[in-house]
This record gives structure tokens, sequence and C-alpha cells, in this order.
């Protein structure tokens, strides 16, 4: 069976990572996504290494990790609309399709005709969605601004980090762009959302996005502790700030995950560390008084987990259906048996590398399965046959425009 999404048509005028991840899923869902690019360079990703694909001799590629990550599923269409010539193609290209997503810097876009304002009348059932950093309105609107920066002013780092005062205490940022990929996942569904809208009304609508926005909102149960209780949640490490224990702990020879998230779970915790009085004590008897008295009972936890192994404690708390985990690094995490079962690591052919690898989107539809036909595109590999198909440029037009450095 197709994808969900076959046959809508998605112009791509996004880079690094918001936006270009938003569209990967879409073209996972079966989507046409023609990824609009600056034929000198591209997408800014393209260069964002090492780490590069290596090609069949190991000499490295141009293409990026980074970019790799997430461009497959596209056909990159390399057209500089910097020129009036170029700005007539991507509007002939959008009166075609069915979503536009672009994330320039706000009113980027007007300067060349191809803003909402321009588009939207060309084709009023076009879904267009803009990403920026503070939204396209306010005293921070016209500024730039990437995930790092966003994870600190939105509140994340203030939450990620070991506590002030402790060894390594201080602020850190999470180890991937955040920000970026739940934009993306917001710019999903909203544009599922618009097309839903789109086929009772049959008309398009603009979509206005912004990281900030989008961190402020999924900080989720952090973000209504404080509004609750008004008292700014405080860096905690990996502990939980409503549920003990819930952290990592070292064990005998390394380390692992507790997540202890109910009162039953805790009174088989504390009989698989033989330590069933724990369960019975007032203090720790439920999950409020744990979390008050925290102090006296992480410590408690931390000695009996140093008396084993990692191995002996995964085994023993999946026996007792205790929720723990190893804590891995990613050559493990690949080599997970669940992961290998699920087949989250594949691989695509690649046109200069032979074979490209990726992981698959999560998403396991049961009728119409993703599917991965396209590898994340070299720059300009399908610009003569987009615009061909989709506007009927001769190959003498073609070749002019190329010559003139319009298309590549």
């Amino acid at each position: 069976m197709p994808g969900p999404l076959q046959g809508l048509v998605v112009l791509d005028l996004s880079r690094i990572l918001a936006g270009p991840w938003a569209t990967q899923v879409l073209a996972d869902f079966g989507a046409e996504i023609i990824k609009i690019e600056h034929p000198r360079g591209g997408d800014d990703t393209r260069q964002w290494g090492p780490p590069y694909l290596a090609d069949a001799t190991g000499r490295p590629t141009s293409e990026s990790a980074y970019y790799l990550s997430a461009n497959r599923g596209k056909r990159s269409v390399a057209i500089d609309f910097s020129r009036p010539e170029g700005q007539e193609l991507v509007r002939r290209l959008a009166t075609g399709a069915d979503v536009l997503v672009e994330n320039f810097k706000v009113g980027g876009l007007d300067r060349y005709g191809l803003g909402y304002d321009v588009i939207g009348k060309l084709n009023p059932r076009l879904i267009y969605l803009s990403i920026s950093a503070f939204g396209q309105d306010g005293p921070d609107a016209a500024k730039p601004g990437y995930d790092a920066m966003i994870q600190g002013m939105g509140g994340l780092m203030s939450l990620t980090g070991a506590p002030d005062g402790t060894p390594g205490g201080g602020p850190q940022k999470v180890g991937v762009a955040v920000a970026d990929l739940m934009c993306g996942m917001y710019a999903v569904a909203a544009i599922l959302a618009a097309l839903q809208e789109r086929a009772k009304s049959g008309f398009g609508q603009y979509i206005d996005l912004s990281l900030l926005d989008t961190q402020v909102a999924w900080l989720a149960n952090q973000a209504m502790n404080y509004l609750v209780s008004g008292q700014a949640p405080s860096r905690q490490g990996t502990a939980h700030p409503n549920i003990v224990p819930y952290q990592a702990f070292a064990t005998a020879d390394g380390h692992l995950m507790l997540a202890v998230g109910n009162d039953a779970q805790f009174e088989r915790f504390c009989a698989a560390a033989g330590a069933a009085g724990l369960a019975t004590d007032a203090r720790f008897s439920t999950n409020a008084a744990r979390v008050a008295h925290r102090a006296l009972l992480v410590p408690a936890v931390e000695a009996l987990l140093r008396l084993r192994t990692t191995a002996e404690w995964l085994a023993a708390l999946a026996a007792a259906q205790v929720p723990c985990g190893p804590i891995n690094d990613l050559a493990q995490v690949f080599d997970e048996p669940q992961v290998r079962h699920r087949g989250l690591r594949f691989e695509l052919p690649h046109p200069t590398a032979g074979q490209v690898p990726g992981v698959r989107n999560p998403v396991r539809f049961g009728r119409t399965p993703v599917e991965y036909g396209r590898p994340p595109p070299l720059l300009g590999a399908d610009t003569a046959t987009e615009l061909k198909d989709r506007l009927g440029l001769d190959q003498r037009t073609l070749a002019d425009l190329a010559a003139r450095g319009v298309i590549a």
C-alpha cells in the first residue's frame, strides 16, 4: 500500500533542522518533498561536518552526517531565488503544491515575492508554514536564533544538569537539538490539522510556529509545577521532580536508570533489594512521602544499588517488574537486542557512497507502512527532472537557466 500522504506535494524552503525534520517525517509518510536549495552550497548542514559519509574507497564525500539525518525521501531542486527568474520558478512550483515550509528570518521571503501575501493569493489552497526563532510578531520577532540559545531562554537549561554547588553543577543543554526537533514535530501536527480543515473548507492557511513558543509549550509538567506552586523548579541531575526514586544510580561496576513510577513498584523494588522495611516505613510508603523525604531515601537506595553489578540488578529488577535500564552509549544502543529486532537502523542505496545508513521512523502503520525509497539527495540532483515534469520547461530553457546560474 502507498504511504498515507501519497500525492501530497510539499515545497520545502527550509534548512538546518526544524523545517527539514518536519518535511522528512512527511516524506516518510508518503508525501512528495521538493527541497529548494541555493545552487552554491545548498542547505547549510551539508557543510556541518565531520563526520562525512564515506564512499566505497573510504574517502569522505561531500555529504555530512548532520545533513543526512534530516533529508531522506526528498528531491533537491537548486534554484537561486535571489534572481527574478528563480523567484518565478518557485512561485510556479508553489501553485502546484499543497504545503510550503520555510524558516527564513521574519519577512525574509517577502523581498523575493515569496511571502504568504503573494503565494497565498496564487494558491488559496496552500498550507504555508513559517518557522522562526521567536514568531512573526513581538519584541524579539526580528532576532535570529538557534536551538542552544532557545534551550537556555526557554527554560530547559535551568532544568538540565547537576544541581548548583555539586561537582559538575550548572546549566547544561540537552545532547540533541530538542527545541528544533520538537518544533519540527509540532509542524507536522499543525500541517496535518490544517489539511484536515482544508478538506472541509477548501482553503489553505498561514501557520506561525516558533522555536521559543515550542520550547515553552513542551516544558509540560515542569511548567505546571511552576505555575501551580509559584516556585521555579531547579536542576536535579537525572532525578525526577515529582517521583522518587527515579534517577540514575551507580552500581558495583557502572550505572543504571531506575524508574519507580508507583507505590507497588517501590514495594517490589525493596523486596528485590532485600530491604522490605523501606516500603513499610511511613516516610517512604507513598510517592508523596518519598518526594518529601527524598534526601533520606536516595542515599539508602544508593547504598543498596552499589552492592550488585549492573547486569545483576537489571536481571533482578526485570524479574520483579520494576522499570530500569542500562545507560547506553550509541554503539550499545544500536546493539540492543530490541533495537536490532525492530530494525531501527537501516540502509538506503546512495549515488556516491553505495549505501547510506539511517534511523527508521518510529511510526508503524498497519496498512500503509512507511517506505524509504529515496536517500538524502545530492545538491540539485532533481532540478532538471522536477522543472521539466512540474513546470514543462524544455531542455533549451533549462540549459539557459543553468548557464546563467539561476539553477544547478
